[in-house]
This record gives C-alpha cells, sequence and structure tokens, in this order.
C-alpha cells in the first residue's frame, strides 16, 4: 500500500525552512515529494494520513553517539554501570526499542560495554526480530591500560591493536572506538592523558581500512585530537580542550571528519542529585569546565564548516537513553545553533554520519519520518514529548501508527 500525506508542513532535514506540501511513501521509499501549491493526488487504495496543517512531517532522527548497552533508560534505571551480561543484552534490546520509541530511527554508535552484544543488536533489528533503529554497531571502548601485549581488548603494541581490529570486524562490528584520551570525569586530570602511540594508530588505520571498518575516538587532549585526525579517524567526540591549532586541524579535514561535543551528558551531571554514598564532584567539575570549553569550541568550528552532530552519552542513570532529543535543543541553548540548524545535525547531517539514504525527505530516499504534532523549526523542545510523536515510520512501516487515516476508494 501506498501512504500519502497531506496538509503537512515539511522540514526536509536540511536549512531548508519548513513548508507546506505533501509526501507519497511507497514500499520502503519516498516516492515523491511536492511543495504548495503542487500537490501529489492520491490513487485508489492509497492510505492517507492528513496532518491537518498543523502537524510536521520530517525525517526520522539519527543519534550520533548510541551507547545502547549503557542500561539505563527512561524506563529502567540502573543505580550500577556493570551488568551481567543477560542483563546487558535485555537492557540493549529495551534501548533500541526506547529510542524507536522516541523518534530515532537510526542509531551510530560510540562503543559497548560488552563484546559481540551490539552486532548481535543490530542483527536482531535488521532482522526483525526485535524493534530498533538502523544500528551500526561498535566495538567495545578500547583502553590500553593493561600491561599483557597480547590482550587485544586493552593491550599495548601496533600487533594488539591489529588484532583488536580483526576481532572487531569478525564480530560483526562496523566501527572501532578507541578511547585516545582520558576522561577526567571518571580520573581527575587523566583527559590530558594521550593513551595511544602513533604507531599502535597508524595499526589501528591500516587495519580498519582493510576490513571496511570506520574509526570513532574519544578525545579531549590536542595531542590526542591531531592523533586521531592523523589516523582517518572519522567521528571525534567531545574535544572540549582543543587549541587553535586543534581547530584549524578539524577545519582542514572537515570534509572527512564528523564531531559531537556530547553537550546532554554534562548538563545531566549538573542537575544530578545522587544520594550520599555516590560522589560525583569530580564529574561536575568535568563537566562545568567542559561546557564552559564548548561553548566556545562548538561555535567556532560550526563557522569553519565543520560537521557538528548530536549525540550526548545517553545511558547513565542520571542521564538516561530515551532522552536524547534533549541534545537537539542544547545546540540551540549552549551553541548558538538556530532551530533549523539543530534539526539539520540531528537528521541530515545525522544521515551523511550513517552512510545511507536516510535522514532527508527526498524523492528516492528511505522512508524513516516521523510526524510531529506542531513545528519542531519553531521549537525543537517538543521533540522531547514522545506523545507529540504522531507517527512514527521506519523502513516504510509504520513503529507507532497515527490515530486515523482513511484509504481512497475504501
Amino acid at each position: 500500500m501506498r501512504t500519502l500525506f497531506r496538509n503537512i508542513r515539511i522540514f526536509d532535514g536540511t536549512a531548508n525552512p519548513a513548508r507546506p506540501g505533501t509526501v507519497l511513501v511507497e514500499g520502503n521509499r519516498i516516492a515523491a515529494v511536492a511543495y504548495a501549491p503542487e500537490a501529489l493526488t492520491p490513487a485508489p487504495g492509497d492510505r492517507i494520513i492528513d496532518g491537518g496543517g498543523t502537524a510536521t512531517l520530517m525525517p526520522g532522527m539519527v543519534e550520533a553517539h548510541a551507547h545502547l548497552t549503557w542500561g539505563s533508560s527512561v524506563e529502567k534505571i540502573y543505580h550500577q554501570f556493570i551488568l551481567p551480561r543477560d542483563e546487558l543484552k535485555i537492557a540493549a534490546w529495551r534501548n533500541a526499542r526506547v529510542l524507536l520509541d522516541h523518534g530515532f530511527t537510526s542509531a551510530y554508535s560510540a562503543g559497548g560495554l560488552a563484546d559481540g552484544i551490539e552486532p548481535e543488536l543490530a542483527a536482531a533489528i535488521a532482522a526483525g526480530e526485535t524493534p530498533g533503529p538502523r544500528l551500526l554497531p561498535s566495538s567495545i571502548e578500547r583502553s590500553p591500560d593493561a600491561d599483557d601485549a597480547g590482550d587485544i581488548f586493552n593491550g599495548r603494541g601496533p600487533e594488539a591493536m591489529t588484532g583488536f581490529v580483526a576481532h572487531c570486524a569478525a564480530s560483526g562490528a562496523k566501527i572501532v572506538k578507541l578511547m585516545i584520551s582520558g576522561e577526567d570525569a571518571l580520573v581527575p586530570g587523566s583527559a590530558q592523558n594521550v593513551c595511544y602511540t602513533p604507531a599502535e594508530m597508524a595499526a589501528a588505520q591500516s587495519s580498519a581500512d582493510a576490513a571496511g571498518l570506520w574509526l570513532t575516538a574519544h578525545c579531549y587532549w590536542p595531542e590526542a585530537i591531531h592523533l586521531a585526525l592523523n589516523h582517518d579517524v572519522r567521528v571525534l567526540y567531545h574535544c572540549s580542550m582543543a587549541d587553535a591549532a586543534s581547530i584549524d586541524a578539524m577545519a582542514a579535514k572537515k570534509d572527512a571528519i564528523f564531531y559531537a561535543p556530547g553537550p546532554g551528558v554534562s548538563v545531566a551531571a549538573l542537575e544530578a542529585s545522587p544520594p550520599p554514598h555516590i560522589d560525583m564532584s569530580a564529574m561536575k567539575t568535568s563537566a562545568t569546565e567542559r561546557l564552559a570549553l564548548e561553548a566556545k569550541l562548538v561555535p567556532a568550528l560550526k563557522a569553519r564548516g565543520v560537521r557538528i552532530l548530536i549525540g550526548g552519552d545517553y545511558g547513565f542513570p542520571f542521564n538516561p537513553n530515551g532522552r536524547n532529543a534533549r541534545d537537539i535543543a542544547l545546540f540551540v541553548e549552549l551553541y548558538g545553533f538556530t532551530p533549523l540548524e539543530a534539526l539539520a545535525a540531528a537528521t541530515g547531517l545525522g544521515g551523511e554520519l550513517m552512510g545511507l539514504e536516510v535522514g532527508q525527505i527526498r524523492a528516492g530516499y528511505l522512508a524513516d519520518l516521523l510526524l510531529v504534532d506542531g513545528d519542531p523549526t519553531v521549537d525543537v523542545a517538543i521533540l522531547q514529548d514522545a506523545d507529540r510523536l504522531i507517527a512514527i515510520i521506519k523502513d516504510g512501516a509504520f513503529h507507532k501508527a497515527p490515530a486515523s487515516a482513511e484509504t481512497v476508494g475504501a
């Protein structure tokens, strides 16, 4: 059955303003798009969804920093980070469905907590065995903090790195996540540590290229940023401590890289009120410092044309999966993005990141769509309310169907 959306505003996933129009979906693709005063004419048997002139059709959102194995979601909070493997799988499967319930039809993983779970989840989603976004699965987040070079998960040396990437490819991962910097929120002062050598990064680069995998990196310190850029890391997360030379280097590679600052976790950490036995002081201090640095860094990179994506380390108990659309509002509030620019970061640019024909409303693109009650190009905050999502469509099928529709000729 074909589906025709009419009496809608269309946000197409780019910097174009929302405009009245009609959209036709056939199979799993967008068949045609027309903007007023032109309109698409329904045919017998077409399902008609009428937006009443107030609803907005937009692309499904893309989470560019997904952590589906970080257990907590808006439906279930875990007050510990490490879970038994069986429970971790249950949480990951739940989190995938929660993301889709909240309008995220694609997810680019920024690392898993356990080996092999994400590739298994991605396969289950692709097979239709469980609901979830299109998922590009990652390895575990690798940090070389063990002395045994024979341990591919955290050993030192080019050989260990090559073995790790080969393992990732064999497991079905599409992304290799490297912790090139430490993390001040967990170990104060460690963000200035550079965790890999150029030889190790060269081994990661060559073996990932050979296996057809993408490299992503957690990095703060300028030396770590340059190490990532020099070895074809595709997505750089955080980068809060970037200096002028780092900014220049990122801008020079703007057509080859993506950047995701991750404000969601910082804001949530500052808002958190943990019980007395949980000390979040280091995390709150780090969050304050990062937000101050990123308030200058992100606009500077945006002005230089670097592709900047949403994604804020959702999955902590104080920052659960399902709140991911909050990053769009934070881009407006903290970084000076217009609502259109923030929405484009969450849709069109996210589609570029996925390497798929998603993230835009364009003829021939995959039909991953949201019908929203209201106009998110005016108020991006409405996307944080799942009840405002009238319909959620992934691959042409309704994950959430509208309350009413009509069929021509029925």
